[in-house]
């Protein structure tokens, strides 16, 4: 299933008229994850694609009262994978 198919039915949209304002916000949590760090944006992988569901429920709607709630869960999904070198690029030398 596509990305945009996956933030639809999680934000529990149906209608195709928004399809480009939820493509926005797909896109900004993709500049979003590649801003601290996340080189591996795979949107078929499953924390990358969960951390762009958590950003697009937390921004879509304008009246949306689990807001903070989705956005402190994405803050914090953000920041492992900016940390995890499966996501970062960043490879660990070993220490002898």
């Amino acid at each position: 299933m596509p990305i945009l198919d996956d933030v639809k039915l999680a934000v529990r949209e149906d209608n195709d008229a928004f399809n480009a304002e939820i493509s926005d916000i797909i896109e900004a949590a993709k500049f979003d994850l590649k801003g601290s760090g996340v080189v591996l944006i795979d949107d078929t992988d499953p924390l990358i694609k969960r951390a762009i569901i958590l950003y697009s429920k937390a921004n879509y709607g304008l009246f949306n009262p689990d807001m903070e709630k989705y956005q402190k869960a994405y803050d914090m999904l953000k920041a492992h994978l900016s940390f995890s070198s499966d996501y970062n690029g960043y490879i660990e030398e070993e220490v002898i």
